[in-house]
């Protein structure tokens, strides 16, 4: 079971459409089926309407889900119930990010600032919870390794790689970190497939995984297509969203992701002659991959 989680910030783009074919082949090369779920959950963040226009797209390229759609705003119920069972393992943090910042202890992988433990033993007199946070293992017991059927092995140090990671922000929106473990549990999720710029996130959900008692599902982190000064190509770095036309321009733009991943799909000039040749391609690369691994 594999599944494409888009954030309805912005439109489909050609850094979008790889996550989103890599995921789709993926599960058609094992016999799977595939979802697609509407990571919605920063409602501050989200564009009214871009969600229908992204399943617009997706038909267009023919990739349908073989579930109902999900929307992460509506399944606030399910995240409150996996907080709840956290007990002695989750706790309310009184800080605001100067006071983090103010720390240096230096930066998670996503940026933020590491969080110093301030709270962990309990909020200080007069302080009141701004955030909900995991409390992660101590140093010694905090190592998280994983293979990553792309990226090969990978590790990381919670505690000093990470530190203790908020499950409920400020703001009062679930994080991403809870809502992405809860759901794919929930909806049974076998193997996710998505972008490279999500792999160091990927230790702090299988802790979470283990804490909540969870399957963990396996991995593969692809290449983040990227601009001309080599940043991740995003809405904020100019991405030009992928515009439903014809069919001929539906292959175009399938052509162009699937010859991103390395994927030979010859001179298919139909949506079915791309997928009944991208499909066995998909199978061909990760096997060449798993190949190379074994003899290094």
């Amino acid at each position: 079971m594999g599944r494409f989680a888009p954030s309805p910030t912005g439109a489909l783009h050609a850094g979008s459409l790889v996550a989103a074919l890599a995921s789709y082949l993926d599960a058609r090369a094992h016999g799977g089926q595939w979802l697609v779920r509407i990571e919605d959950i920063d409602e501050g963040r989200s564009v009214a309407g871009v969600d229908a226009e992204i399943l617009a797209q997706l038909a267009w390229l023919g990739m349908h889900s073989d579930r109902e759609v999900v929307w992460q705003s509506r399944r606030k119920h399910l995240y409150q119930a996996a907080y709840d069972s956290l007990a002695g393992h989750a706790y309310g943090c009184g800080c605001n990010r100067r006071e983090i910042a103010d720390s240096r202890l230096g930066f998670a992988p996503d940026g933020a600032a590491l969080y110093p433990g301030t709270c962990r033993h309990g909020l200080a007199p007069g302080r009141s919870a701004r955030s909900l946070r995991l409390r992660v293992p101590d140093p010694g017991r905090d190592v998280i390794t994983f293979e990553d059927r792309f990226a090969g092995t990978v590790s990381q140090k919670l505690a000093s790689e990470s530190g203790d990671f908020v499950l409920k922000r400020a703001d009062g929106y679930w994080a991403y970190q809870l809502a992405v473990v809860v759901d794919d549990a929930a909806q049974g999720v076998t193997d996710v497939v998505r972008g490279a710029d999500l792999l160091d996130s990927t230790p702090r959900q299988i802790y979470l995984q283990r804490v909540l008692g969870v399957p963990q599902p396996r991995y593969l982190h692809v290449p983040v297509v990227r601009n001309a000064l080599g940043e991740k190509l995003s809405k904020q770095t100019g991405a030009l969203a992928v515009r439903p036309g014809d069919e001929g321009g539906a292959v175009a733009a399938l052509r162009a992701a699937a010859g991103f991943l390395g994927l030979e799909v010859g001179a298919a000039d139909s949506l079915a002659g791309f997928y009944a040749a991208a499909v066995p391609a998909w199978s061909r690369l990760l096997e060449a991959r798993a190949g190379a691994d074994r003899n290094t």
